[in-house]
């Protein structure tokens, strides 16, 4: 698990790059061949942790409704400043 754990910290260290107002699925946070790399379960846990911090910590991200494939979407609200 303590791959994923690094895996999370990288995706919300990532949140940085996101423009206020952008919609975003977590493998958007990875270069698609890194996202390929990472073990199918690993990816839905790690889905699973990105929500939990979403909706435990984070100001800046809320998750919306989720695709036609029911893949999680995120929209960036605020950046890290508060803006």
């Amino acid at each position: 698990m303590s791959d994923v754990n690094k895996l999370l910290e990288q995706a919300i260290s990532e949140i940085n790059f996101v423009e206020v107002g952008e919609i975003f699925l977590v493998k958007d946070l990875f270069k698609g061949y890194e996202w390929k790399r990472i073990p199918r379960s690993d990816r839905h846990l790690l889905g699973t942790l990105f929500l939990n911090y979403i909706n435990a910590v984070s100001k800046v991200v809320v998750p919306i409704e989720k695709t036609s494939s029911n893949q999680q979407q995120y929209k960036k609200i605020v950046d890290r400043t508060g803006k």
